[in-house]
């Protein structure tokens, strides 16, 4: 076990797969159980999501959205649109990723598995008003009021700031945080274009449980902790109280789609939430835990694997779900949510900023609906450079280097092929798909004139080129690391095979200008001409990493290893 669990802070991320979210949809098992719910979710995780859940009902799931088999909790927070501003429909913003970061707090506590059934809902889906203690995040009930909720933008310019100085949050644009200038409470006027890192949704959970209240009682069985009276930063809960994980939800959504359509920093945005919030507040999140809690336990008493997530756990029980399959569900609700529509689902209407919403209706089932009863569809967009075909979704797959939070460490994550976030063409002229294939990644980035078989200066002893090699999404070629941590922006292709030289392997391999592969073998991959990898690096713009789903590939004897999966398949996301 960690010796220091207590003490410090301990983290694994809890990653997800397979072909998008296992569903959305208007259903909400807590707050309207038995019913359509009064707007559009996104939800990942145990296929028995439904209308209304017992205790133990996700445990029985055939299959979970979780690299983890025995999560087979549900995670879900509203679906996020865009309002055209020429016309005022509603375009659906494909989810680009989520992430759950799973804290272990330093606390003098012991900190115990969520039960099976175990409900938790956190923000205020009434909310059009920015919360009294500003843009900061609060997670410690000593420094004040909680304020759980925020959103990040991450950009490639950050010379005007992402919320205006000035801003009061009543007035079309949120407040920023005075400790995160990429971060802050409400909408931001400005497009998050970040390096695979689009506008994120960051929500934390209370680790406090209240054992009077109940599993069911999400209203009142669950608050944040307190450092009053600690020391070294520790946080505890009230006494008679059970100290679970922290869980914190990362949510990207793909916003670079829309860059074209609306003007940044005009103190105004265009995005809103399912349940008709133009301003940001609102967002709120949902859990029940279908976690297995002797394997939950395992990993808090034994895994610090951070960012590099669950799947690197050791000793992991229960085991991994295979990355090349997909666990999806249909919806309870069957309407029209992913098309561009003249209303929002469930007929929410946008209500102004400054103005509190009023609480949601009675549910009302697809009839209420401005589309017609259909399966849910998803966006296609035209094929860009380097993608696998026209009419696949979305243009940007999930990030490999996400943007995360300064207190959670550095960036790394073990996600899909990340792509440049460039819009497509015109998203009001998207069609709709029940199906869709997989999207290869894209490029803005000029072509270094030095060629991807070029070694450059620098390189570890006994290291050579040996060309520039094709990248499967989700069954990377290299897999011994993926995604290899070496600091956000400082990718190298030197560094890549310092850092893999150091670990054992004998390949190495950069991608996409800032990602570092390490392995023993190729496996189902093939050379590429010297032109396909052609991104400078992030680190080290005289220096190539690779292209869009193409590696620069270094090897410690000079001579490529290539295996074939017999079992080799490719999925979209």
């Amino acid at each position: 076990a960690l010796a220091s669990a207590k003490d410090t802070r301990t983290f694994a991320v809890n990653h997800f797969y397979g072909n998008g979210p296992l569903v959305e949809g208007r259903m909400d098992p807590l707050v309207s159980p038995g019913a359509a719910s009064g707007h559009v979710h996104t939800i990942q995780g145990g296929s028995n999501f439904a209308l209304t859940l017992g205790d133990t009902t996700l445990l029985q799931s055939t299959c979970t959205s979780s690299l983890v088999k025995d999560d087979k909790s549900d995670y879900w927070t509203p679906k996020l649109y865009f309002q055209d501003p020429t016309n005022y429909s509603f375009i659906s913003v494909p989810m680009f990723y989520m992430n759950v970061y799973y804290f272990f707090e330093a606390t003098d506590d012991v900190i115990k598995a969520f039960e099976p059934g175990h409900r938790m809902l956190i923000g205020d889906p009434t909310l059009r008003t920015p919360p009294a203690t500003g843009g900061v995040s609060i997670t410690d009930t000593n420094a004040g009021t909680p304020q759980p909720v925020q959103w990040t933008c991450p950009r490639s310019n950050t010379d005007v700031p992402t919320y205006p100085p000035n801003s009061d949050g009543l007035h079309g644009v949120g407040i920023g945080d005075p400790n995160n200038k990429a971060a802050g409470v409400g909408f931001p006027d400005q497009n998050c274009d970040g390096f695979a890192s689009p506008l994120r949704a960051d929500i934390h959970f209370p680790s406090c449980y209240h054992p009077a209240a109940g599993l069911d009682n999400y209203k009142q069985n669950m608050q944040f902790p307190s450092s009053k009276g600690t020391t070294g930063g520790k946080q505890n809960c009230p006494p008679g109280w059970v100290h679970t994980p922290h869980i914190f939800y990362e949510v990207y959504w793909n916003t670079p789609l829309f860059k074209d359509l609306w003007t940044p920093g005009q103190g105004k945005q265009p995005f809103v939430l399912a349940n008709g919030d133009p301003t940001g507040y609102s967002l709120h999140a949902d859990f029940i835990s279908g976690w297995n809690p002797a394997t939950l336990q395992q990993i808090i008493d034994n895994c610090n694997a951070g960012d590099a997530g669950m799947d690197k756990c050791p000793g992991l029980m229960g085991g991994l779900n295979d990355p090349s399959t997909s666990c999806n569900i249909k919806s309870a609700i069957p309407e029209v949510i992913g098309d561009v529509l003249d209303k929002l689902p469930g007929n929410n209407p946008v209500t102004g900023w400054g103005v509190t919403a009023a609480p949601p209706a009675a549910p009302s089932g697809p009839a209420a609906s401005s589309s017609p009863a259909a399966p849910q569809a998803t966006p296609t967009v035209p094929a860009s450079k380097g993608s696998s075909s026209a009419g696949s979704t979305p243009p940007v797959a999930p990030p490999a280097v996400p943007s995360v939070p300064a207190s959670k460490g550095s960036p790394s994550a073990a996600s899909p092929a990340s792509s440049d976030p460039a819009a497509p063409a015109d998203p009001r002229n998207m069609t709709t798909s029940a199906a869709s294939s997989p999207s290869g990644a894209t490029t803005s980035a000029a072509s270094p004139s030095s060629s991807g078989t070029s070694a450059p200066n620098g390189m570890a002893p006994g290291w050579k080129s040996i060309g520039c090699y094709s990248d499967i999404r989700y069954e990377r070629v290299l897999s011994g690391i993926t995604f290899a941590d070496l600091g956000n922006g400082k990718v190298t292709s030197t560094g890549c095979v310092a850092y893999c030289d150091g670990k054992g392997f004998r390949l190495a391999g950069t991608e996409f200008g800032g990602q570092c592969f390490c392995g023993n073998a190729l496996v189902n991959s093939t050379l590429q001409p010297d032109s396909s990898c052609d991104m400078k690096c992030e680190g080290d713009a005289s220096q190539i990493c690779g292209g869009g789903l193409t590696l620069s590939v270094y090897s410690k004897n000079g001579i490529p290893r290539r295996h074939r999966r017999s079992n080799a398949r490719v999925h979209a996301h």
